[in-house]
């Protein structure tokens, strides 16, 4: 379970073990770069770089529990 809450309802807790955060910082190639400027000359979603965020969200959420875990959390 993975929560931000201050209350988790059938469980009772016990300590805080402070703040966790995944932090990751990517980039794209040259040529995926050169291919969403193409695609901000039409406007709209830049998908190429809607993709990486999004990929890039995963791995720090990702990074995050692990590092929950290392804290010793277990909600």
């Amino acid at each position: 379970m993975t929560t931000t809450g201050f209350d988790v309802p059938g469980f009772r807790i016990v300590d805080n073990l402070g703040v966790v955060r995944g932090v990751v910082v990517r980039s794209r190639s040259v040529f995926g770069t050169v291919g969403a400027a193409f695609q901000t000359m039409f406007g709209g979603n830049i998908s190429l770089f809607t993709e990486l965020a999004e990929r890039t969200r995963k791995q720090a959420f990702d990074t995050m529990l692990v590092q929950a875990h290392k804290a010793g959390a277990d909600a």
